[in-house]
This record gives structure tokens, C-alpha cells and sequence, in this order.
């Protein structure tokens, strides 16, 4: 199959006959073998409805019906594990992402030879104050912290070579980050491709100003998790060492002070209090990197290396 089209939505009815019409119309043309799965993140309007619908008049279309809102993560989570195409897009159902884009991003995957293009709403139709200004502040910080070169990893319109999908699991509000998964997964090469940005033409906008504070929290959870989840000793051994080390350091300092130089009793000055609090501190952060190890080295995932390619 040439491209599967992953699409969460929620509460997305008036939209959803004349998107899947206008993917048809594009897939067509290029005379491309698709399927197109429809998330539906349990909308409470008539969504599935419509999608039964659909897959009546298409065997193309593919559907997975969430039976509560888990969030956009887990619909494309569950979404990449049905993709069966070499190349699989995934894009919004509000019809703010335009289907015309997709023979681009498909053939930036299999011609230009990138991982994952994204696409850059470079032009947007947002409110700015409420959108626009912390989307690129958010976009910042990610670009600075994850060391990828892309403007809008939010962007949900994204082409993917088919192996990347399969080789990450996206989860809680990660989906924010799937380049940066990516990345931590083996992947290097990200392309980028200015897309159209269209008005809502149905319903309203499912995000709040929440979404830019869990994204940064998201941000930090991902950078620690990918650089430390299979050796969390490295990080809590490595600060348990040196808070351990001051607060010995400088107890052993009061003791000799004590017996040689001032006689001041030990209790009775203010540094005393910092070396066994940076002790105590020292000693949780040595005690949560062992838990952290003891369950690292049972998870099953432990050993699970990702190979690109074999010869027998």
C-alpha cells in the first residue's frame, strides 16, 4: 500500500464527509493504493455515525472507536499500529489541513530520502495573542532543547516513513514530540514544507491555553526519559554524589574546626544544618536511582534494540 492516512478527531461530524471526499478526490488522481483510519477520540455528536457511513461506501476507510477521550496521543498511538502503507500521513479533521499536500510530503519521504516531514503553518489563521505567540515560544523551546531544526512540531499534518511508526510509542501528550521520539529512536533526518493553513469551516478549536503548559512539562518529561530511562543511576547516582560529597565535606570541615580552631559547637551553627540536610538529600537520590535501576533492568523493554537491517 503506498500511503495510510491517520486522522483522530473528536466530535467532528459536519467535517468528516466532505475531508474523506477530498482525500479520495487527491488519491485518485495520483492513482495511489490508500486506506484512510479514522481515530474517533469518543466524540459525543453523531461522528461515528458518519464514519459507518463512509466505510459503507469505501472499503478504503478503516475506523477505531475509542470508547471514553483518551487524548490525541493515544488515537495515534492506536492509529500507527493499524498504518499499513509505505509512507503514512497523519492530519487534522477540521479541515484546516488540506489534502492537496499529501503527494508532496509522500514524495519528500520516498525521493528525498527523509524520516518524517512535517509540515510549518507559516501562515496562520489563529488567534495570535491566544495561539500563535505561545506556539512559537513553545516551538522555541523544543527546537532548543531537542537539537531538531523544525518551526512547528505541533503541525499536526506529518508524513512518515513507515518504519518510524512502528518503532515509537507515542503516549500521555507526546505526540507534541514524535520527532523528538523519533530521534531517540535512531532517526536523524527531519524534513520540513510549508502547508496551507486553512479557516475552521465547522465546530470550534478542542485545545486550551492548558495545552502550552503540559507541553512544556511533556518537554522536560521526554528530554529525561530518553536520555536517562535505561541508566537512571547516571543521572540520580551521578547528584546523589555530589550532594552526599558537600554535605560530608563540610561536616567533616565543622568537626575539625571544632576541635582545632573554634569551639563552637557544631549544632549550634547554621552550616551544620546544610551539610545533613544536603546528606540526607544526597543519600534519597543514590535510593531513587537503585529503584530506578531495579525496575529498569525487569522491564521488558530493556533489550529491545532496534534493528535497521540484517544479513543471515
Amino acid at each position: 500500500m503506498d500511503i495510510s492516512i491517520v486522522i483522530p478527531l473528536i466530535n467532528e461530524a459536519e467535517s468528516l464527509p466532505e475531508l474523506e471526499a477530498w482525500i479520495r478526490q487527491v488519491m485518485d488522481s495520483h492513482q495511489y493504493s490508500y486506506e484512510i483510519i479514522f481515530v474517533d477520540d469518543g466524540s459525543t455528536d453523531d461522528s461515528w455515525k458518519v464514519i459507518e457511513k463512509l466505510r459503507k461506501q469505501s472499503a478504503r476507510v478503516k475506523a477505531i472507536r475509542f470508547q471514553r477521550n483518551y487524548g490525541k496521543s493515544a488515537a495515534l498511538n492506536e492509529g500507527f499500529k493499524q498504518a499499513s502503507g509505505d509512507v503514512v500521513i497523519t492530519m487534522d479533521a477540521d479541515l484546516q489541513d488540506s489534502p492537496d499536500e499529501i503527494p508532496e510530503l509522500r514524495r519528500m519521504i520516498l525521493e528525498d530520502g527523509y524520516d518524517i516531514v512535517s509540515g510549518w503553518k507559516k501562515k496562520r489563521y489563529d488567534n495570535k495573542l491566544s495561539k500563535n505567540l505561545p506556539s512559537k515560544l513553545f516551538n522555541a523551546a523544543t527546537r532548543r532543547a531537542s537539537g531538531i531544526k523544525l518551526h512547528d512540531f505541533n503541525c499536526g499534518l506529518k508524513s512518515y516513513r513507515r518504519q518510524v511508526i512502528k518503532s515509537i510509542e507515542v503516549y500521555g501528550e507526546m505526540h507534541r514530540y514524535i520527532p523528538v521520539l523519533a530521534k531517540w529512536s535512531g532517526f536523524r533526518k527531519f524534513g520540513e514544507k510549508v502547508v496551507e493553513h486553512r479557516p475552521r469551516k465547522y465546530g470550534i478549536t478542542k485545545f486550551g491555553w492548558t495545552r502550552f503548559i503540559n507541553g512544556f512539562l511533556d518537554l522536560a518529561s521526554i528530554m529525561f526519559v530518553g536520555k536517562f530511562r535505561k541508566n537512571p543511576m547516571h543521572f540520580f547516582g551521578l547528584w546523589g554524589t555530589l550532594f552526599f560529597l558537600f554535605g560530608f565535606i563540610v561536616s567533616f570541615y565543622l568537626a575539625l574546626s571544632k576541635f582545632f580552631f573554634d569551639k563552637t559547637g557544631m549544632t549550634q551553627r547554621p552550616l551544620f544544618f546544610f551539610a545533613i540536610f544536603a546528606m540526607i538529600i544526597g543519600t534519597q537520590l543514590f535510593l531513587a536511582g537503585f529503584l530506578g535501576e531495579l525496575i529498569s533492568r525487569n522491564s521488558a523493554e530493556r533489550n529491545n534494540y532496534l534493528i535497521q537491517e540484517r544479513i543471515e
